[in-house]
Protein backbone atom coordinates (compact mmCIF):
# COMPACT_ATOMS: atom_id res chain seq x y z
CA UNK A 1 0.00 0.00 0.00
CA UNK A 2 1.26 3.03 -1.07
CA UNK A 3 1.95 6.13 1.26
CA UNK A 4 -0.22 8.21 0.36
CA UNK A 5 -3.26 6.03 0.38
CA UNK A 6 -2.33 4.47 4.12
CA UNK A 7 -1.92 7.86 5.84
CA UNK A 8 -5.60 8.81 4.34
CA UNK A 9 -7.04 5.56 5.95
CA UNK A 10 -5.47 5.75 9.76
CA UNK A 11 -5.95 9.63 9.53
CA UNK A 12 -9.66 9.10 8.65
CA UNK A 13 -9.74 6.24 11.57
CA UNK A 14 -8.63 8.93 14.34
CA UNK A 15 -11.45 11.41 13.56
CA UNK A 16 -13.38 9.96 16.17
CA UNK A 17 -10.67 11.07 18.66
CA UNK A 18 -11.69 14.45 19.45
CA UNK A 19 -9.13 15.16 22.87
CA UNK A 20 -6.84 17.06 21.06
CA UNK A 21 -6.82 20.66 21.78
CA UNK A 22 -4.60 23.81 22.59
CA UNK A 23 -2.79 22.09 25.96
CA UNK A 24 -1.76 25.37 27.14
CA UNK A 25 2.48 23.78 27.43
CA UNK A 26 5.08 25.77 26.81
CA UNK A 27 8.95 24.62 25.62
CA UNK A 28 10.73 27.25 23.63
CA UNK A 29 13.29 27.00 21.11
CA UNK A 30 16.19 24.98 21.67
CA UNK A 31 19.68 24.93 19.73
CA UNK A 32 20.07 21.85 17.22
CA UNK A 33 16.30 20.64 17.56
CA UNK A 34 13.46 22.08 15.05
CA UNK A 35 9.86 22.92 16.38
CA UNK A 36 8.44 24.37 19.78
CA UNK A 37 5.41 24.55 21.56
CA UNK A 38 5.90 28.22 23.06
CA UNK A 39 2.63 30.47 23.32
CA UNK A 40 2.55 31.97 19.77
CA UNK A 41 2.67 28.68 18.31
CA UNK A 42 0.67 25.77 21.09
CA UNK A 43 1.59 22.83 18.02
CA UNK A 44 -2.29 21.97 18.60
CA UNK A 45 -4.64 20.83 16.18
CA UNK A 46 -7.88 22.88 15.52
CA UNK A 47 -6.98 26.00 18.03
CA UNK A 48 -5.71 29.17 17.71
CA UNK A 49 -2.45 31.05 18.78
CA UNK A 50 -2.08 34.10 20.82
CA UNK A 51 -1.56 36.07 17.38
CA UNK A 52 -5.19 34.80 16.16
CA UNK A 53 -3.08 31.60 13.64
CA UNK A 54 -5.19 28.32 13.17
CA UNK A 55 -2.66 25.96 13.70
CA UNK A 56 -2.79 22.24 13.23
CA UNK A 57 -1.65 18.87 14.14
CA UNK A 58 -0.60 15.49 12.38
CA UNK A 59 -3.80 13.44 13.74
CA UNK A 60 -3.52 9.76 12.69
CA UNK A 61 -3.66 6.49 13.88
CA UNK A 62 -0.47 4.36 14.16
CA UNK A 63 -2.42 1.24 13.34
CA UNK A 64 -6.21 0.41 12.72
CA UNK A 65 -5.91 -3.92 13.45
CA UNK A 66 -7.50 -4.13 16.95
CA UNK A 67 -7.47 -6.61 19.33
CA UNK A 68 -10.76 -5.72 20.82
CA UNK A 69 -14.51 -5.91 19.43
CA UNK A 70 -15.91 -2.81 21.04
CA UNK A 71 -19.98 -2.46 19.26
CA UNK A 72 -19.67 0.97 19.06
CA UNK A 73 -15.85 0.87 16.89
CA UNK A 74 -15.56 1.43 13.51
CA UNK A 75 -11.88 -0.36 14.20
CA UNK A 76 -13.42 -2.96 16.43
CA UNK A 77 -12.51 -6.65 15.07
CA UNK A 78 -15.04 -7.61 13.68
CA UNK A 79 -15.34 -4.22 11.09
CA UNK A 80 -15.14 -5.03 7.35
CA UNK A 81 -12.52 -2.04 6.91
CA UNK A 82 -9.57 -1.96 5.36
CA UNK A 83 -6.47 -2.74 7.43
CA UNK A 84 -2.75 -0.98 7.52
CA UNK A 85 -0.33 0.22 10.03
CA UNK A 86 2.77 2.35 10.18
CA UNK A 87 5.83 1.37 10.67
CA UNK A 88 7.45 3.61 13.59
CA UNK A 89 10.34 4.66 11.44
CA UNK A 90 7.77 5.32 8.60
CA UNK A 91 5.61 7.73 10.77
CA UNK A 92 8.82 9.75 12.15
CA UNK A 93 9.35 10.37 8.79
CA UNK A 94 6.29 11.26 7.94
CA UNK A 95 5.85 13.83 10.50
CA UNK A 96 9.07 15.52 10.59
CA UNK A 97 8.81 15.90 6.20
CA UNK A 98 4.97 17.04 7.29
CA UNK A 99 6.70 19.69 9.94
CA UNK A 100 9.57 20.50 7.41
CA UNK A 101 6.76 21.51 4.83
CA UNK A 102 4.47 23.37 7.28
CA UNK A 103 2.18 21.37 7.40
CA UNK A 104 1.73 20.82 10.98
CA UNK A 105 2.57 22.13 13.88
CA UNK A 106 2.83 18.69 16.04
CA UNK A 107 1.69 14.96 16.31
CA UNK A 108 -1.01 13.30 17.74
CA UNK A 109 -0.96 9.96 17.95
CA UNK A 110 -3.36 7.16 19.05
CA UNK A 111 -3.53 3.38 18.00
CA UNK A 112 -5.82 0.30 17.56
CA UNK A 113 -4.47 -2.46 19.49
CA UNK A 114 -2.07 -5.20 17.76
CA UNK A 115 -0.98 -8.14 19.23
CA UNK A 116 -1.55 -6.54 22.52
CA UNK A 117 -1.14 -3.55 25.07
CA UNK A 118 2.50 -3.66 25.50
CA UNK A 119 3.21 -4.16 22.06
CA UNK A 120 1.15 -1.69 20.50
CA UNK A 121 2.53 1.13 23.48
CA UNK A 122 6.35 -0.05 22.50
CA UNK A 123 6.22 0.72 18.72
CA UNK A 124 4.76 4.32 19.72
CA UNK A 125 7.30 4.51 22.21
CA UNK A 126 9.61 3.61 19.25
CA UNK A 127 8.24 6.30 16.61
CA UNK A 128 8.56 9.22 19.24
CA UNK A 129 11.55 8.20 20.35
CA UNK A 130 12.79 8.48 16.58
CA UNK A 131 11.32 11.91 16.54
CA UNK A 132 12.50 13.10 19.85
CA UNK A 133 16.02 11.33 19.28
CA UNK A 134 17.36 11.29 15.30
CA UNK A 135 15.46 13.75 14.22
CA UNK A 136 15.43 16.41 17.08
CA UNK A 137 11.77 17.27 17.04
CA UNK A 138 11.00 19.46 19.91
CA UNK A 139 7.26 20.34 18.89
CA UNK A 140 4.00 19.14 20.76
CA UNK A 141 3.27 15.42 20.99
CA UNK A 142 -0.48 14.04 22.60
CA UNK A 143 -0.07 10.27 22.70
CA UNK A 144 -2.90 7.84 23.66
CA UNK A 145 -1.72 5.51 26.11
CA UNK A 146 -2.99 2.05 25.98
CA UNK A 147 -5.46 0.65 29.03
CA UNK A 148 -3.68 -2.67 30.21
CA UNK A 149 0.16 -1.53 29.14
CA UNK A 150 3.00 -2.17 31.74
CA UNK A 151 3.75 1.31 33.83
CA UNK A 152 7.51 1.08 32.58
CA UNK A 153 5.69 2.00 29.57
CA UNK A 154 3.80 4.04 30.32
CA UNK A 155 6.54 5.94 32.26
CA UNK A 156 8.89 6.16 28.51
CA UNK A 157 5.62 7.18 26.55
CA UNK A 158 5.23 10.50 29.04
CA UNK A 159 8.93 11.28 28.93
CA UNK A 160 8.72 11.64 25.24
CA UNK A 161 5.28 13.05 25.08
CA UNK A 162 3.63 16.40 26.30
CA UNK A 163 0.42 14.91 26.82
CA UNK A 164 -1.05 11.73 27.88
CA UNK A 165 -4.41 10.51 27.66
CA UNK A 166 -6.53 7.33 28.61
CA UNK A 167 -9.71 7.24 27.14
CA UNK A 168 -12.83 6.30 29.51
CA UNK A 169 -14.54 5.49 26.00
CA UNK A 170 -17.92 4.80 28.38
CA UNK A 171 -19.50 6.91 30.94
CA UNK A 172 -20.65 3.40 33.45
CA UNK A 173 -19.06 -0.25 34.01
CA UNK A 174 -22.26 -1.57 33.23
CA UNK A 175 -22.60 0.46 29.61
CA UNK A 176 -18.43 -1.40 29.34
CA UNK A 177 -19.78 -4.56 30.02
CA UNK A 178 -22.32 -4.48 27.58
CA UNK A 179 -20.47 -3.25 24.97
CA UNK A 180 -16.39 -3.81 25.09
CA UNK A 181 -16.62 -7.08 27.27
CA UNK A 182 -13.17 -7.59 26.76
CA UNK A 183 -12.35 -4.06 28.50
CA UNK A 184 -12.61 -3.40 32.40
CA UNK A 185 -12.90 -0.41 34.25
CA UNK A 186 -9.68 -1.22 36.39
CA UNK A 187 -7.69 -1.39 33.16
CA UNK A 188 -8.85 2.12 32.60
CA UNK A 189 -7.99 3.67 35.42
CA UNK A 190 -4.86 1.97 36.50
CA UNK A 191 -2.86 4.12 33.65
CA UNK A 192 -4.58 7.12 34.70
CA UNK A 193 -3.78 7.11 38.59
CA UNK A 194 -0.38 6.14 37.72
CA UNK A 195 -0.38 8.89 35.04
CA UNK A 196 -1.48 11.07 38.10
CA UNK A 197 1.23 9.68 40.46
CA UNK A 198 4.06 10.08 38.33
CA UNK A 199 3.34 13.93 37.71
CA UNK A 200 2.82 14.93 41.16
CA UNK A 201 6.24 12.75 41.42
CA UNK A 202 7.87 14.70 38.68
CA UNK A 203 6.61 18.06 40.28
CA UNK A 204 8.19 17.70 43.31
CA UNK A 205 11.49 16.39 41.57
CA UNK A 206 11.55 19.38 39.56
CA UNK A 207 11.41 21.41 42.58
CA UNK A 208 14.94 19.53 43.55
CA UNK A 209 16.82 18.85 40.95
CA UNK A 210 17.43 21.21 37.82
CA UNK A 211 17.96 18.71 34.82
CA UNK A 212 14.81 16.27 35.87
CA UNK A 213 13.51 15.34 32.47
CA UNK A 214 9.41 16.27 32.33
CA UNK A 215 7.01 13.78 32.29
CA UNK A 216 4.14 14.75 30.37
CA UNK A 217 4.40 18.37 31.11
CA UNK A 218 0.68 19.44 29.68
CA UNK A 219 -0.75 16.94 32.00
CA UNK A 220 -3.31 14.18 31.44
CA UNK A 221 -6.88 14.04 29.66
CA UNK A 222 -9.49 11.11 28.72
CA UNK A 223 -12.35 11.11 26.48
CA UNK A 224 -16.08 9.73 26.69
CA UNK A 225 -18.46 8.93 24.20
CA UNK A 226 -21.95 10.85 24.85
CA UNK A 227 -25.55 9.12 23.32
CA UNK A 228 -24.17 5.35 22.80
CA UNK A 229 -25.64 4.40 25.82
CA UNK A 230 -28.88 5.82 28.03
CA UNK A 231 -26.98 7.46 31.09
CA UNK A 232 -28.36 11.28 31.80
CA UNK A 233 -26.20 14.04 32.16
CA UNK A 234 -26.02 13.99 35.88
CA UNK A 235 -24.44 11.15 36.09
CA UNK A 236 -21.82 12.28 33.52
CA UNK A 237 -20.77 15.60 35.06
CA UNK A 238 -20.74 14.10 38.32
CA UNK A 239 -18.24 11.48 36.50
CA UNK A 240 -16.17 14.51 35.25
CA UNK A 241 -15.74 16.08 38.44
CA UNK A 242 -14.91 12.77 40.24
CA UNK A 243 -12.18 12.82 37.93
CA UNK A 244 -10.86 16.12 38.32
CA UNK A 245 -11.03 15.76 41.78
CA UNK A 246 -8.74 12.76 42.08
CA UNK A 247 -6.77 12.33 38.78
CA UNK A 248 -6.01 16.12 38.29
CA UNK A 249 -6.75 15.64 34.89
CA UNK A 250 -6.45 18.70 32.41
CA UNK A 251 -9.74 18.15 30.11
CA UNK A 252 -12.35 15.65 29.98
CA UNK A 253 -13.29 16.03 26.30
CA UNK A 254 -17.16 14.89 25.40
CA UNK A 255 -18.12 12.67 21.79
CA UNK A 256 -21.51 12.80 20.64
CA UNK A 257 -21.57 9.30 19.26
CA UNK A 258 -21.80 9.32 15.44
CA UNK A 259 -23.41 5.67 14.86
CA UNK A 260 -21.39 3.59 12.46
CA UNK A 261 -22.65 0.25 12.79
CA UNK A 262 -25.77 -1.88 13.35
CA UNK A 263 -26.25 -3.55 17.07
CA UNK A 264 -29.18 -4.01 18.88
CA UNK A 265 -27.74 -1.87 22.15
CA UNK A 266 -26.36 1.34 20.17
CA UNK A 267 -28.58 3.92 18.63
CA UNK A 268 -29.72 3.08 15.01
CA UNK A 269 -27.16 3.86 11.93
CA UNK A 270 -27.74 6.95 10.20
CA UNK A 271 -29.62 8.61 13.17
CA UNK A 272 -28.00 12.40 14.26
CA UNK A 273 -25.26 12.72 16.43
CA UNK A 274 -26.27 14.41 19.71
CA UNK A 275 -23.89 17.75 19.42
CA UNK A 276 -26.28 20.05 21.88
CA UNK A 277 -26.08 17.75 24.08
CA UNK A 278 -22.27 17.26 23.90
CA UNK A 279 -22.12 21.19 23.52
CA UNK A 280 -24.21 21.77 26.80
CA UNK A 281 -21.93 19.19 28.56
CA UNK A 282 -18.87 21.39 27.38
CA UNK A 283 -20.48 24.60 28.85
CA UNK A 284 -21.03 22.43 32.34
CA UNK A 285 -17.56 21.61 32.41
CA UNK A 286 -16.13 25.29 31.94
CA UNK A 287 -18.53 25.64 34.82
CA UNK A 288 -16.72 22.97 36.97
CA UNK A 289 -13.49 23.61 36.28
CA UNK A 290 -13.21 27.94 36.08
CA UNK A 291 -16.45 29.18 38.28
CA UNK A 292 -16.54 26.95 40.92
CA UNK A 293 -19.66 25.55 40.49
CA UNK A 294 -20.50 21.69 41.59
CA UNK A 295 -22.13 18.87 40.00
CA UNK A 296 -24.04 18.82 42.67
CA UNK A 297 -25.44 22.60 41.96
CA UNK A 298 -26.41 22.08 38.27
CA UNK A 299 -28.04 18.73 38.21
CA UNK A 300 -30.18 16.95 40.27
CA UNK A 301 -32.47 14.00 40.49
CA UNK A 302 -35.86 16.13 39.79
CA UNK A 303 -33.77 17.37 36.49
CA UNK A 304 -31.16 14.95 35.96
CA UNK A 305 -30.34 16.39 31.91
CA UNK A 306 -29.86 20.04 30.89
CA UNK A 307 -32.49 22.11 29.48
CA UNK A 308 -31.28 21.92 25.42
CA UNK A 309 -32.89 25.62 25.16
CA UNK A 310 -30.73 26.92 27.66
CA UNK A 311 -27.06 26.89 28.64
CA UNK A 312 -26.33 25.48 31.90
CA UNK A 313 -24.95 28.88 33.28
CA UNK A 314 -28.86 30.33 32.83
CA UNK A 315 -30.84 27.56 34.16
CA UNK A 316 -29.12 27.44 37.31
CA UNK A 317 -29.48 31.13 37.66
CA UNK A 318 -32.78 30.68 36.62
CA UNK A 319 -33.36 28.23 39.13
CA UNK A 320 -32.18 30.13 41.72
CA UNK A 321 -33.72 33.69 41.35
CA UNK A 322 -34.05 34.41 45.05
CA UNK A 323 -29.95 34.61 44.91
CA UNK A 324 -30.70 37.63 42.62
CA UNK A 325 -30.39 40.31 41.20
CA UNK A 326 -27.08 40.99 42.99
CA UNK A 327 -25.07 44.29 43.80
CA UNK A 328 -22.19 44.89 41.15
CA UNK A 329 -20.75 47.45 43.27
CA UNK A 330 -20.84 45.17 46.31
CA UNK A 331 -20.25 41.52 45.16
CA UNK A 332 -17.48 39.30 45.93
CA UNK A 333 -15.65 37.86 43.06
CA UNK A 334 -17.26 34.05 43.50
CA UNK A 335 -21.16 35.52 42.86
CA UNK A 336 -20.25 37.74 40.29
CA UNK A 337 -18.73 34.27 38.31
CA UNK A 338 -22.90 33.11 38.52
CA UNK A 339 -23.95 35.81 37.51
CA UNK A 340 -25.02 35.05 33.21
CA UNK A 341 -22.98 36.74 30.97
CA UNK A 342 -20.21 37.39 33.26
CA UNK A 343 -17.36 35.56 32.79
CA UNK A 344 -13.88 35.28 34.79
CA UNK A 345 -12.10 38.15 32.72
CA UNK A 346 -15.12 40.63 33.11
CA UNK A 347 -15.47 39.25 36.85
CA UNK A 348 -12.21 40.53 37.57
CA UNK A 349 -12.36 43.61 35.37
CA UNK A 350 -15.39 44.87 38.02
CA UNK A 351 -13.41 44.09 40.63
CA UNK A 352 -10.68 46.31 39.60
CA UNK A 353 -12.87 48.78 38.10
CA UNK A 354 -15.42 49.48 41.43
CA UNK A 355 -12.17 50.49 43.10
CA UNK A 356 -11.85 54.05 40.70
CA UNK A 357 -14.96 54.54 39.74
CA UNK A 358 -18.79 54.47 39.88
CA UNK A 359 -20.15 51.36 38.23
CA UNK A 360 -22.89 51.88 35.78
CA UNK A 361 -24.39 49.70 33.21
CA UNK A 362 -22.83 52.39 30.69
CA UNK A 363 -19.10 50.96 32.17
CA UNK A 364 -20.23 47.82 33.06
CA UNK A 365 -20.56 47.55 28.72
CA UNK A 366 -17.34 49.65 28.54
CA UNK A 367 -15.73 46.60 30.46
CA UNK A 368 -17.48 43.63 28.06
CA UNK A 369 -20.14 42.77 30.43
CA UNK A 370 -22.28 40.57 28.17
CA UNK A 371 -25.69 43.09 29.61
CA UNK A 372 -27.87 41.27 27.08
CA UNK A 373 -27.73 38.24 29.74
CA UNK A 374 -26.02 40.08 32.87
CA UNK A 375 -28.86 42.95 32.89
CA UNK A 376 -31.50 40.59 34.22
CA UNK A 377 -29.53 39.33 37.27
CA UNK A 378 -27.88 42.43 38.47
CA UNK A 379 -28.37 46.30 39.97
CA UNK A 380 -25.88 49.21 39.72
CA UNK A 381 -26.46 51.46 42.70
CA UNK A 382 -29.26 49.47 43.72
CA UNK A 383 -31.00 49.93 40.21
CA UNK A 384 -31.67 47.44 37.24
CA UNK A 385 -31.85 48.36 34.25
CA UNK A 386 -34.47 50.49 32.32
CA UNK A 387 -37.29 48.38 31.09
CA UNK A 388 -36.25 45.24 32.98
CA UNK A 389 -38.59 42.98 34.99
CA UNK A 390 -37.34 40.32 37.19
CA UNK A 391 -40.13 38.07 36.48
CA UNK A 392 -39.21 34.26 35.95
CA UNK A 393 -41.10 33.47 32.76
CA UNK A 394 -40.14 36.62 31.10
CA UNK A 395 -36.48 36.21 31.45
CA UNK A 396 -36.54 32.54 30.93
CA UNK A 397 -38.25 33.51 27.24
CA UNK A 398 -36.01 36.13 26.54
CA UNK A 399 -32.94 33.87 27.19
CA UNK A 400 -34.57 31.04 25.40
CA UNK A 401 -34.69 33.38 22.07
CA UNK A 402 -31.39 34.48 22.93
CA UNK A 403 -29.94 31.32 22.92
CA UNK A 404 -31.68 30.04 19.71
CA UNK A 405 -30.29 33.04 17.61
CA UNK A 406 -26.70 31.77 18.66
CA UNK A 407 -27.10 28.07 18.42
CA UNK A 408 -26.50 26.63 14.63
CA UNK A 409 -30.21 25.94 12.59
CA UNK A 410 -31.47 23.73 10.41
CA UNK A 411 -29.78 24.13 7.28
CA UNK A 412 -31.75 26.48 4.71
CA UNK A 413 -33.89 25.63 1.86
CA UNK A 414 -32.77 27.19 -1.57
CA UNK A 415 -36.07 28.95 -2.62
CA UNK A 416 -37.26 28.89 -6.32
CA UNK A 417 -37.79 31.60 -8.51
CA UNK A 418 -40.37 29.01 -10.46
CA UNK A 419 -43.37 26.96 -9.55
CA UNK A 420 -42.55 23.30 -9.28
CA UNK A 421 -44.25 22.52 -12.27
CA UNK A 422 -42.56 24.97 -14.51
CA UNK A 423 -39.23 23.58 -12.70
CA UNK A 424 -39.97 20.03 -13.88
CA UNK A 425 -40.68 21.38 -17.59
CA UNK A 426 -37.51 22.91 -17.61
CA UNK A 427 -35.38 20.07 -16.32
CA UNK A 428 -33.26 18.94 -18.88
Amino acid sequence: MELLEKLELLADAAKYDVACTSSGVKRSYQQGRVGNTTSAINGCCHSFSADGRCITLLKVLMSNYCIYDCKYCINRRSSDVRRTAFPPRELAELTIGFYRRNYIEGLFLSSGVLKNADYTMERMIQCLSLLRGEYRFNGYIHAKAIPGAAPELVQQLGLLADRLSVNIELPSEQALKMLCPEKSKASIFKPMGRIADTLQENRYDLTRYRHTPRFAPAGQSTQMIIGATPEDDRHILHLSQSLYRKYHLKRVFYSAYIPVTEHALLPAKGSKPPLLREHRLYQADWLLRFYGFTAEELLDEACPNFDPALDPKCSWALHHLEQFPIEVSTADYEMLLRVPGIGTVCARRILSARRTCRLDFDVLKKLRVVLKRAQYFITCNGKMAAGIRFREESVRRTLTMLEAKELPGEAGEQLSLFPAETERKLAP
